[in-house]
């Protein structure tokens, strides 16, 4: 199992990026899928997951400015950041399990990529 983030960068304040997380090795397009946000001294903080059934569940701080997507022919995850603030800066790690359901956070899935970096200047 592979997994492989792109579209990090660096953006001011109330910007917007989109990151990408390109999935392969699994059997099945359908399962669990997430991503966690980690700061240089900090600890992980899950950002958002997705169920195999498309159930969404996002942290308090991005609800309704963050929004997570798949795309089940091409196996990529999505995350669509907007109106960003420097508090989202932070290393983004597409996480993913077999599991249709998700039943951990995301920043407690077996999987996970290399990360992506995200700098949000204010």
């Amino acid at each position: 199992v592979q997994l492989k983030e792109s579209g990090g960068g660096s953006v001011q304040a109330g910007g917007s990026l989109r990151l990408s997380c390109t999935v392969s090795g699994f059997t099945s397009t359908s399962r669990c899928m997430g991503w966690f946000r980690q700061a240089p001294g900090k600890e992980r903080l899950e950002v958002a997951r997705i169920g195999g059934d498309g159930t969404t569940r996002y942290a308090d701080d991005v609800q309704n400015r963050f929004a997570i997507s798949v795309d089940i022919f091409k196996d990529i995850l999505y995350l669509q950041m907007d109106n960003l603030s420097a508090e989202d800066t932070g290393m983004y790690y597409c996480t993913a399990d077999e599991h249709y359901h998700c039943f951990r956070p995301s920043t407690d899935l077996p999987f996970r990529g290399q990360g992506a970096q995200v700098a949000v200047s204010s």
